[in-house]
């Protein structure tokens, strides 16, 4: 009879529940549990229950898991109903002993793609923290993978907050994490034209949404005048600061009458639709004209004061006319808006340049 052993702790719970958190690496992991993925039989009679597991995911911990200082503090959690006792020792403590003679009988239920991540990664001497519970009924092992699964995800404005103090978080982070660091400077450095004004889990009062502008941000990284810093962080945050705090300034001063006082829900100015919108505004006229400082944004965005509805009246987008406040946050409508704005600031600054020649001329 083959039987694997683990020093455990049993934790006293309601009833007659038997739970033992002990240590493991992935390959004494992978002699006592598997992976049951949910599927279906010609029947259509369910079996199993984790989903389907995704690569990305389990390359990126993996490429994780292989540097020198990794850690994984959270626990697999691991499901038996069969082949598994919970026994006291002499001195006080427990043993988990998992009969492997019919193969692994335990289930992975939390943890699945981790679990993976960490066979692929091959550290035979990687040891991760396991929770345990056994069971009576399949039915019960399924009632607890529902109970352990059904959390709340971890809300996103508090991961971008949390990733300029994070040392190691997946690649598809990157461009949050550096909008993150800019958003964070822009909140709260002297001088900056948007100082105390971006709404973040910390800082609640703020009126202008972090993933606004964390939008902006992201765009000019990956297509406007951010790009060429984005693997240089000292000059990313001195130049990205530096543009979007002096570009803010000029907005405000152009469009005072809708900046101050005011919330998304009075001025669209502030609402993530015009945020975003006038991302662009700034893209556009930073690499038509050059401009870096306020005085410099100043004209160009001057020009928009009679074609904008901030706080009332209508927008004239073409053939539609829309309401001051129907514009609404999503991708559709902010790329309306910053098409409708920058093709006026684009008219203006050619019929300033053909004024201009025809004055030299």
């Amino acid at each position: 009879m083959s039987q694997i052993r683990f020093s455990a702790l049993s934790p006293h719970q309601a009833g007659s529940a038997k739970v033992a958190v002990f240590v493991a690496t992935a390959e004494e992991i992978e002699s006592i549990a598997r992976i049951e993925r949910l599927a279906r039989s010609a029947e259509g009679v369910a079996s199993g229950f984790q989903r389907p597991k995704v690569a990305s995911h389990i390359r990126e911990i993996a490429g994780y898991l292989k540097s020198e200082d990794a850690m994984l503090a959270n626990s697999l959690v691991l499901g038996f109903v069969r082949g598994a006792e919970l026994r006291g020792t002499r001195g006080g403590g427990h043993e988990l002993i998992v009969d492997t003679s019919k193969g692994a009988p335990g289930l992975v239920v939390d943890g699945q793609q981790r679990f993976t991540a960490l066979l692929d990664a091959r550290r035979s001497n990687f040891q991760v923290p396991v929770s345990a519970f056994l069971c009576d009924s399949v039915e019960e092992l399924h009632s607890q993978f529902i109970l352990i699964n059904n959390t709340k995800p971890l809300p996103r404005g508090l991961i971008d907050e949390l990733l300029p103090t994070a040392k190691h978080y997946p690649h598809r982070y990157s461009a949050r994490g550096e909008a993150s660091v800019l958003i964070e400077a822009l909140n709260y450095r002297r001088g900056s034209s948007l100082r105390g004004m971006i709404h973040r889990q910390t800082h609640p009062d703020g009126v202008i949404a972090d993933s606004s502008l964390s939008k902006l941000i992201k765009h000019s990284l990956s297509d406007g005048a951010l790009r060429l810093y984005r693997h240089d962080p000292a000059q990313l945050s001195r130049f990205g600061v530096d543009l979007i705090s002096e570009y803010f300034h000029a907005v405000r001063h152009v469009f005072r009458d809708a900046w101050d006082g005011h919330t998304p829900k009075t001025s669209r100015l502030l609402h993530g639709v015009g945020i975003v919108a006038m991302g662009f505004v700034m893209e556009y006229i930073h690499v038509a004209t050059g401009a870096t400082t306020r005085e410099q944004f100043i004209g160009p965005l001057t020009s928009l004061r009679s074609i904008t509805a901030w706080t009332e009246g209508e927008w004239e987008l073409g053939p539609e006319r829309r309401r001051w406040n129907s514009l609404q946050n999503v991708s559709s409508e902010w790329k309306v808006l910053a098409y409708y704005l920058v093709r006026h600031v684009q008219q203006s600054l050619a019929t300033t340049a053909g004024q201009s020649a025809h004055v030299r001329g």
